[in-house]
Parts: structure tokens; sequence; C-alpha cells
């Protein structure tokens, strides 16, 4: 008896002194008495949100407001919320369905609690970034929705949340949430934004440096148990993606059927696929919304770049597009100049006219000139007279336009064969290269346009069923049945053909005078009474004639009957059929160099002068030769012009004498014809005895007129009518008087 008497002594001991603890544990982990309560309660007693508290409930959210967890909660008040329902003709908030209820609270439901000091700051992978953010990510997403495929079948379809890298875009367990823009005075002033800027997307609303979309916040900061209330004067209500906005718009339907058409694929996505199943228990497939990686970025995705978690808070999208009655336009008389039917374009046309308006970054109204796209274009449009819509969207700024982007791949002499099969061939061989220097409109270019059956014609195919290789379709059949050239090596040949094409800096608006341009190869052509040659050309005698010309943006295109051709002899075989006649003016200085130990007859090599190295030879007439012998700079006899010099030395010295002369004539490296484009003073082939290089000053200021200054400080004028003969990357003129380094 007296042990179990003791056993209930203890066990009642044992429970006070339990009951003891658990009050002390109670009494210190109790909820403060001056904790704030949560969200859901805060609203309740503050008795202005009883509309928006509606709402919560019918939205399902009574629960997840009155609970622990970090949001920011922009909460209309019953005045804003009664404005809504008379703008939208809705009796009460009873009338309002729970879908749309959910809507309107979870895209004023942000993640994470932001005080107004912190709002503007972006959460980058490194810390915070001060002033540097203008949207927040919420609790609202769009899920599986129903979709329309492209041949025309009901689908449930779910947007991509990635960018489309060729491989990868949708990531399983990421919601697509949608973001809601906050115009808050750290980041307005640190972009440089004005209240007009502002009020271009929201003319209705006032700018007060605190706006979420087109509210005002008007009470901030209010402290909640799980997070931050900010009052705003009116329901902000979901905005849609840019894809949803131009699917929903009708102005815009010419557009969606491009994107349809050329960038849009719908594709299964089999884990939403379950979940899907599992939730509804049905075996409807759901697709994945996926648009090509050949754009700038996918309208549907809300994630921006997700280079860093949470770049979608400090950048966004933009994206211009065309009205209906603009883009027909546009299509009908530039892009489909050579082209029946838009599904006969090629379809990088296509990307390039979508990616000519589409930003991966914000333009803002103030900023058209100043924010350039993926290829380096402003947006060309009046913010005032060119824009007829304008939306800030979930992920990105929208600009509905009465008029295209006028893209640089379009408007520049590039354009001209990029829009014309006739010439895919020139237009293939531009864009291994030189595709973006020629369609840069604020570049002058003069471009020769050849054919593909003129290409076809000089000997050169294209075949793309050669090799998946782009450097290995081609093809050379030279003249005179000699093996063909395939690949790389025929890929060079017409490389250096088409910058044959090219006149980098000038617009040549007229070819019917004579004169000489220098190509993108650094090779001279010739133009005049609207022919143009090359070396080779000049080699056959046989010029190519323009049959068209047309005009662009940054300069002039000549449609030519063949291509330019460059020279495969040596230049010591072009100086050889100059002065080989007895009366030509270059005879006497031709004798000199092949009687030269530096002239190899059989080849027309010229010691020190290297193939494929440019070079410009100052050849003095024959006059000017006669009076360097008289003044003994070159070896031989002669007092008058009948007489004839000693053209082959054999003393050593005057074999040099004739050499040194020979190289003082001829620029190292650089070709100068009478273009009027370049001056200055350029080295020389000959060198002193100590290896320090001479020079001579080239004035070529004024076209058709050069005027040389030797080291001595005299002069020489190049002789025009005999001057500009063609060579191998080289360019001989005839001069009136000989040069002197000594």
């Amino acid at each position: 008896m007296y042990k179990k008497l003791k056993q209930v002594f203890f066990f009642l001991v044992t429970m006070t002194l339990l009951f003891a603890c658990q009050k002390k544990f109670d009494k210190f982990y109790e909820r403060p008495d001056t904790l704030d309560q949560p969200i859901y309660q805060q609203l309740q007693a503050k008795g202005k949100f009883g509309q928006f508290l509606k709402l919560i409930d019918k939205a399902g959210y009574k629960q997840t407001l009155s609970t622990a967890g970090y949001w920011t909660l922009f909460a209309p008040h019953d005045s804003a919320v009664n404005v809504y329902l008379t703008q939208n003709s809705i009796a009460s908030v009873d009338a309002i369905d729970s879908a749309s209820a959910r809507k309107i609270v979870t895209y004023c439901l942000v993640y994470n609690a932001f005080k107004q000091e912190r709002i503007s700051d972006f959460q980058s992978n490194l810390g915070w970034v001060e002033n540097a953010a203008f949207k927040r990510r919420t609790a609202n997403y769009t899920g599986v929705y129903d979709a329309v495929n492209l041949t025309g079948q009901n689908i449930k379809a779910i947007a991509s949340n990635r960018n489309n890298t060729g491989t990868f875009f949708y990531v399983d367990a990421d919601n697509n949430n949608k973001h809601i823009p906050i115009f808050e005075t750290g980041f307005m002033t640190g972009k440089t934004l004005t209240a007009t800027d502002y009020n271009y997307f929201y003319p209705t609303s006032t700018y007060t440096g605190f706006n979420v979309a087109e509210a005002k916040v008007v009470e901030k900061d209010i402290a909640a148990e799980n997070g931050i209330i900010h009052v705003v004067d009116r329901v902000i209500t979901s905005l849609p993606s840019i894809d949803q906005y131009i699917g929903s718009n009708p102005k815009y339907s010419e557009f969606k059927k491009l994107m349809d058409r050329f960038l849009v694929a719908y594709v299964l996505n089999q884990t939403v696929t379950q979940n899907y199943k599992n939730i509804y228990g049905t075996s409807t497939d759901i697709y994945t919304k996926v648009f090509v990686p050949n754009i700038a970025f996918s309208p549907n995705n809300e994630n921006f770049l997700k280079l860093q978690d949470n770049d979608a808070q400090s950048d966004t999208y933009t994206m211009f597009v065309p009205e209906n009655a603009a883009l027909l336009n546009y299509i009908n008389t530039v892009l489909l100049e050579h082209y029946p039917t838009v599904e006969s374009l090629p379809v990088n046309i296509i990307y390039d006219f979508m990616n000519a308006h589409m930003w991966r970054t914000a333009v803002w109204p103030s900023k058209f000139a100043s924010t350039f796209n993926s290829v380096g274009e402003e947006a060309r449009f009046n913010a005032q007279t060119d824009i007829t819509d304008k939306k800030v969207l979930s992920n990105g700024i929208f600009y509905g336009t009465n008029k295209v982007q006028d893209a640089n791949v379009f408007s520049s002499v590039y354009g001209k064969a990029y829009l014309n099969p006739a010439y895919s061939m020139m237009t293939g061989l531009l864009n291994l290269d030189l595709k973006f220097q020629i369609s840069n409109i604020n570049q002058k270019y003069t471009l020769f346009l050849v054919s593909n059956a003129a290409l076809n014609a000089a000997g050169y195919k294209a075949d793309a069923t050669v090799s998946n290789n782009v450097n290995e379709q081609w093809r050379y059949t030279p003249p005179g049945g000699a093996a063909d050239i395939v690949g790389l090596s025929a890929l060079v040949r017409l490389q250096r053909i088409l910058n044959m094409h090219v006149i980098p800096g000038r617009d040549i608006t007229s070819i019917t005078q004579d004169g000489v341009a220098q190509s993108y190869s650094g090779e001279f052509i010739k133009f005049g009474s609207n022919q143009v040659a090359g070396a080779g050309n000049s080699d056959a005698g046989i010029k190519a004639n323009v049959i068209d010309k047309k005009t662009a943006k940054n300069g002039t295109v000549y449609y030519l009957d063949r291509i330019l051709e460059f020279s495969e002899k040596t230049i010591g075989k072009h100086i050889e059929a100059l002065g080989t006649p007895v009366s030509s003016p270059y005879n006497s200085f031709w004798q000199y160099l092949r009687n030269s130990s530096i002239y190899t007859a059989s080849s027309g090599d010229i010691l020190q002068v290297a193939s494929g190295s440019f070079y410009t030879f100052f050849i003095p007439d024959n006059a000017a030769i006669l009076a360097a012998v008289n003044a003994g700079y070159l070896p031989g006899t002669g007092t008058a012009p009948n007489k004839v010099p000693l053209f082959n030395p054999t003393l050593p010295a005057d074999k040099e004498k004739v050499s040194n002369f020979i190289y003082y004539h001829i620029l190292n490296k650089k070709n100068i014809a009478t273009d009027g484009e370049e001056s200055g003073t350029f080295e020389t082939i000959f060198k002193f005895s100590n290896g320090d290089p001479s020079s001579i000053f080239v004035n070529n200021s004024t076209p058709n007129s050069i005027i040389l200054n030797d080291m001595m400080s005299r002069s020489a004028n190049v002789i025009l009518a005999s001057s500009n003969q063609l060579s191998n990357r080289c360019t001989i003129h005839l001069i009136n008087n000989y040069l002197r380094y000594n």
C-alpha cells in the first residue's frame, strides 16, 4: 500500500513539474502581443477592404493570407473595387466568379515582402542592386489553356517558360509566373525616366513616384505578420503576355499569321500531360507552345532571359507590331517584290523581319533612338505619330504601329540581293562575311550585283546537296576543260570575286564617266559608259555591262550581265604587255626591268614583289627615264630623247642602281588609284643599306589626279590617260618624272 501511494505521489509531482514547464514554454514561444496581424486580418481590421476581402475569399486565398508567409500585397480599397465594378458593368463582387477573383488576387500578390524603400532594388545573384528593378514576380500564372494547333485542331497547351535554345525551352516545376510593373522614384530616376514616360502608357493616371501599373499607391508599408501591404486606388487586373495580347487583338491578326506559320510549333509535354492526368483523371495530351530559336525571344515566356534567377525584375522584352494594313503593304511592296507568295519566301527573311521588331530589353518612350535591338538597330518610330497602341504587359513592353521597322537587311544595298531569288548565290556569299557590313545603313556602299546565271556562265555553281558544310558547296569549272575546283578552293576564288563587287565607303551614283573604285578586296575596278571591269576583264578584253540600277538607303546597286574577274597574271607580265610596243611610254622602264637581275622572264615574277600582296607601280615615262639616265640615277648614255640608254648594264653597281631605282617606284603593300580617296606617306620596296625604309608622299585628294613627292622634295604627276592599269592586286601608273631617294 505504501509503495502504491509513493508511486501516485511521484506521478503527481512529475505532472506538476511538466505543466509548469509547459506553461513557461508556451509563455516563451507564444505569439507576442506586439506582433502585427497577418495580411488578411489587417485588411479586416482597417474596415475599408470588404470588397477585396470577398474577392480573396472567392479566390481561395484567405488561408494563405492569414497564416505564415512572406508576401507583398497591392490591395485596392473598397472605392477602387466599386469603380472597377462600374467600369466593367458588374453588379457586385458577388457576380465575379472564383476564377476571375483568383486572377485579380494572385496578380496583386507578389513573392517576398518589399517596403517602398526596397521595391526598386534588383535581387541579383550577387546581391541587391539599388534602383535597378521595376517588376516583381506575382502568384499569377496561366497554366494549361485551350489552343488551336497549326492544323486547326483544338488542343490543350502550355506556354514555354524559357527562350528556345534549339534543344531547351521548358523547365518542369516553373509555373511561368507573371510579373507586375512598379514605377517607383528610385528606378525612374536611375534610368533617367520621367512622368512623361509613365504617362505615355497611362495617360489617365497621375505619376506619384510610387505607381503599380496604372494605380497609385495611396498608403504604403503597412506591416503584417506575413508581409507588407500597399494600398492602391485601382483594381489591378492580370496583364497578358506579349503573345497573349497579339493573339487577342484583331488589329494584329496578319502579324499573328506570320508568327503561327513560321515561328511556332506545339511539342508534346510529357510531364505536364501526366500531371494533368493525375489531377483531372483524363488522358488529354498537353503541348508546349514553342517559338523557334531563330528569333530574339519567345513572346510567351514570362521569365525574361533567365541569365540570373530574377532578371525579369530589372529588364523586359519589347516588341513593335505593325497593324494589318501597314504589314500587308510592306509585305506586298518590299518582301514580295520578287516572290509570288509569303510561303515562297526563304524562312530567314521572316526571321530577319521578326527580329527587327523585337528587343531583348526595355524600349522606353523617351529612348527609342538610343535603344538597340539584337542587330544594332534603334527603334525607327516616331513615338507621337507612328505608335497607335502602347502597353506595359506582364513580360514586356508592346507598341502597336502604323508602319514597320525598316530593317537594314531589307532597305540597304544588301536587301537588293537578299530579296531577289535570282541573286541567291551572291546572297549566300555575302552572308559568309559581309552581310552586316553592307547592310549598315550608316555606311555608304556601291554594290555590283551578278545573278546566279552570270555566275554559272563564268563556271561557278553552288550545290547544297554536296555537303552539309556551306563551305563545301561550291564548284568552279575553268574554261578550256581543266579539272574542276571544288569546296574551299572554289569558295576562296568566289570570295575574292565577290569582294571585287563591293565598294566600301562610296556611293557611286553614276558610272557614265570614266573612273576607278577600290573594292572590298583592296583591288580596283574601272568603270565608264555604264561598263565595269576588273583586272581579269581587262585581260580578256570583255567588260561587264550595266543592265539595271537601283538605289538603297546606303548606296547604289548596279546589276551586271557578267562577273567582275581578278587577273591571274603576274604584275611583271602586265608590265611586259604595256611596255613591249616600242612606241609605248612604258617601253624604257620595261627594258630596264626585263634585263634586270630582279626579274624572271618566264614567270613575270619580280624579286621582293610577293604574290598575293598589294602594290602600286609608279612608272616614269620614256622621257623621265632618259632624264634619270642623264642625271646619273640610271646607268646608260643619252643626251636627248632620241638617244637610247644602255638597258643592260654589266657592272654590279649599275645592276644595283637599276634594281634600287625600280624598287623606289613601287609602293609596298599599298594599292592606290586616282579615286581621290587615300593620301599620305607610304613606304616603298626600296630600303637603305641600314635597313630603314624609303617613302613617297602621295597626294590623292582630288579624283583623277595624283601628285607624288619623293624624299628629295621633287614632284611627279600621274599621267591619267595612261594610268590606272589594273593588275593582280596592283595598279600601274605612268608618271611624268622619275623619283629619287637620295
